[in-house]
């Protein structure tokens, strides 16, 4: 998705609450709002978040057709989480209710035969809005094994400017970083790049089998002067060209606190520079420590144009999750991923897409397989929901909507499609269906959404809470708590 502003800044979302007006549903739909980059600023923090404008519902009999990009980030979440275990609600403009759903792992089916992308859907009620009905679409990346995961070429892009100084930054990257490395395979290679006042190349390129060596170049890394990044970038993907392992994962990971200051290229050729690289297989994650000066819609922004994920740490557990829990995630299995929904008038009068208002594509943009869409790792799910309001004329095991995606095995190949008919059902939706609609709930209620009807925080306590089974990590346990730290903080 194109957007207006870029900029070579890493931060992350953060959250407060706006008040709005409640809708019942659409007034004079005329195709979805425009994405606002006006930044807003915490006054809390100091970060600085762009403004959402929610997605409106939508008229059926006027654009009966919805088409988004996957976006399997989780910054969001994270951030939200920091704020809250530090006292303070996070700001509504940061709180990106897609980027909620997709910090978790659901319990969806995995792929079968030679696709590497499965979907579902249901559809239950609306536990906000007692006339209205959720439908929940849920994607997942084939799994794999760790043998089956084919050899990384990483280049770590790491800001070491006095602003990444302390504990909960540049000592806390360092030592996810050492724990990763003792999870990769001995053919997998890593470099190392900084950036502060200057550019320096830390650590060519290395094959994991001199672990030991690598651990070294990282456990010397100390932040110190300003930060120039736009030189680093570009020699981080030079490291990535020279070192391209063929059918590999060659993979930019930039680790910042977003306070770059000093040498910045314009926005728009920085923007070109990582477009140029999208169709050569050099995947950018970016993960933002701190809090203070973060400008996050720029980052999350760099992201999406660069084949990207963007993610948050706040702690060593949040590291473990990422560097090595779900490391499947930095190999994309589903890439350029599009989700089309066309539904049935005579049963769906309006709907409305929950959140991914920066995802919203063009309905024609669907099969054009040029067009930049996100990208699912192995073993990692999505999870989307639709308000919808039912006609009268609404029944039980009726075609309400048929869900396409298109998605490419590897980029620059041609895009494959999967379909499903989504149907209403008498049946009591899945654990999996709340847990959706509880992380929804919350994320209305921490924007004081004028579309959160009845959400509240109990109510979104009571929906998570029969899902807590599935829960290795024990992440659905702790947002439970949260839920419950954040009533206390908005009395």
């Amino acid at each position: 998705m194109k957007t207006k502003l870029l900029f070579f800044v890493l931060t992350v979302a953060g959250f407060a609450f706006a008040s709005c007006s409640m809708n019942d549903y659409y007034d004079g739909f005329s195709g979805y709002p425009e994405y606002s980059y006006d930044e807003q600023t915490s006054p809390e923090s100091g970060d600085n978040f762009d403004v959402i404008k929610e997605n409106p519902f939508v008229s059926t009999s006027e654009q009966p057709v919805s088409t988004f990009s996957v976006d399997a980030d989780g910054a969001a979440y994270a951030y939200m989480r920091r704020c809250i275990n530090s006292g303070f609600l996070p700001d509504a403009n940061s709180v990106r209710i897609e980027e909620f759903l997709n910090y978790f792992t659901f319990n969806y089916a995995d792929p079968e035969g030679n696709e590497t992308l499965a979907i579902n859907a249901e559809v239950g009620g609306c536990p906000w809005a007692e006339k209205h009905k959720l439908i929940r679409l849920g994607l997942k990346g084939k799994t794999l094994k760790n043998e089956e995961i084919p050899d990384a070429n990483y280049i770590l892009l790491i800001d070491t400017s006095g602003s990444m100084s302390g504990d909960d930054r540049i000592n806390l990257l360092k030592s996810g970083l050492i724990a990763m490395i003792d999870y990769m395979k001995p053919s997998d290679r890593i470099a190392i790049i900084t950036y502060s006042g200057s550019v320096k190349k830390v650590l060519e390129s290395t094959l994991v089998k001199d672990a030991q060596t690598i651990k070294n170049a990282i456990r010397g890394l100390s932040a110190s002067g300003a930060t120039a990044g736009g030189a680093a970038m570009k020699m981080a993907y030079e490291e990535a060209t020279a070192h391209y392992i063929t059918g590999g994962n060659n993979r930019i990971i930039m680790c910042t606190d977003g306070d770059f200051n000093v040498g910045v290229s314009s926005t728009e050729a920085l923007v070109e520079m990582v477009e140029s690289y999208l169709d050569k297989g050099i995947y950018l994650s970016i993960m933002g420590f701190g809090t203070g000066n973060f400008q996050d819609a720029r980052m999350e922004n760099l992201s999406n144009h660069g084949n990207g994920t963007y993610t948050y740490i706040d702690s060593e557990e949040e590291m473990m999750k990422v560097f090595v829990n779900e490391r499947s995630h930095f190999y994309a299995v589903a890439n350029d991923t599009k989700c089309q929904i066309t539904f049935n008038p005579q049963y769906v009068d309006s709907y409305r897409l929950i959140g991914y208002e920066n995802r919203v594509m063009n309905n024609e943009d669907f099969e054009d397989d040029k067009k930049d869409a996100g990208e699912i790792g192995a073993g990692q799910t999505v999870t989307a929901l639709y308000e919808i309001v039912p006609t009268e004329d609404f029944a039980t095991d009726a075609i309400l909507a048929d869900f396409d995606v298109r998605y490419k095995k590897a980029l620059g190949e041609e895009s494959r499609g999967l379909s499903l008919k989504i149907k209403s059902s008498s049946a009591r939706p899945s654990d999996e269906f709340d847990f959706a609609a509880g992380i929804a709930a919350y994320g209305l209620w921490l924007r004081n959404s004028e579309y959160k009807g009845t959400a509240s925080a109990s109510l979104a306590e009571e929906l998570v809470g029969p899902s807590l089974d599935y829960d290795h990590l024990g992440l659905r346990a702790q947002l439970a708590e949260l839920i419950h730290k954040a009533a206390s903080l908005k009395k």
